[in-house]
């Protein structure tokens, strides 16, 4: 299955003999899980099971709004709710005689009422359901043609930000040994002035030693090109990935901000690394925000 979004929109119409037509609609956007919403006609409780278990089937995640409208020609749109409408004649003509009022009942006014005209519920005929159905299904396809044409513009952006990631690893190691040596520099100077002559110049350099490996972001940078790694290859796999390249997003961010923990503080060419470090980020974020609208 290749990569979809989860944003799309299809719409397909049917007929079901000469008076009965039917329009229905497929909405999808962005969500965590499965999660489908429908509009329907009254008493169609079996149709909506028969709609639920085939979206489950083809849908993996996404907000899901399916309607069904129905269109039943001249003359067939609506039918009088005849037991409402004469309960409230009778109780109109009740209260008028009450209070002693001349009056009827206004016709405009009681076709406002709710309920006082019945748009006709779907007809609970199998033959109808597998009409709609299998309209269903057709508009299924356009959703996820369109949901898949949307994701492959997707993984192009992707791709492109980890490349720019990856850039940026190799400039850091770049800088990496040099900023190194300036804080190996540093730390030795700074012993030094604490210490004076009274301390083993080897013992200083061996706690200047310690420091260092304790500040370097080498780790940090091969984890991060092996998460870097693993995403590209998701990309490849396909599939149902969105949460997957999600977690792998908060791992590289998490690498990131490490590496600009250690950093910090340093002047000279640890700037390029900080430099390096931020861009890192904001990839990152941009790559998050594609990958949450994958299904």
């Amino acid at each position: 299955m290749p990569i979809r979004s989860m944003t799309g929109f299809a719409q397909v119409k049917g007929q079901i003999g000469p008076e009965l037509a039917f329009t229905l609609s497929l909405k999808s956007v962005n969500h965590r899980f499965l999660d489908v919403h429908f509009r329907l006609p009254a008493d169609s409780d079996g149709l909506e099971m028969k709609l639920r278990r085939l979206l489950k089937e083809k849908l993996a995640r996404g907000h899901i709004e399916l309607s069904l409208n129905l269109d039943r020609g001249s003359g067939e749109g609506f039918a009088l709710n005849k037991q409402l409408l004469g309960g409230y004649i009778q109780a109109f003509r009740a209260a008028a005689a009450e209070f002693g009022l001349a009056t009827e009942p206004d016709l405009n006014v009681v076709l406002r009422i709710p309920g006082a005209l019945e748009s006709g519920a779907l007809p609970a005929n199998d033959a109808l359901e597998e009409v709609v159905v299998a309209r269903a299904e057709e508009a299924l396809q356009k959703l996820n043609q369109m949901r898949e044409e949307e994701g492959r513009g997707i993984e192009r952006e992707l791709r492109e930000r980890m490349e720019v990631v990856r850039q940026a690893e190799k400039g850091v190691e770049k800088h990496r040994h040099a900023v190194l040596q300036t804080y190996t520099d540093k730390l030795r100077s700074r012993m030094q002035e604490l210490v004076g002559a009274q301390v083993d110049s080897e013992r200083i350099l061996q706690e200047a030693a310690l420091l260092v490996n304790r500040s370097d972001i080498q780790e940090e940078l091969v984890r991060l090109d092996t998460h870097v790694n693993h995403f590209l290859g998701l990309l490849s796999e396909n599939g149902e990935i969105g949460k997957k390249l999600d977690f792998l997003l908060q791992e590289m961010n998490r690498e990131a901000n490490t590496l600009l923990s250690k950093t910090s503080g340093l002047a000279g060419e640890a700037l390029n690394i900080t430099q390096m470090g931020l861009a890192i980020k904001s990839e990152l974020e941009k790559a998050r925000e594609q990958v949450q609208n994958i299904e």
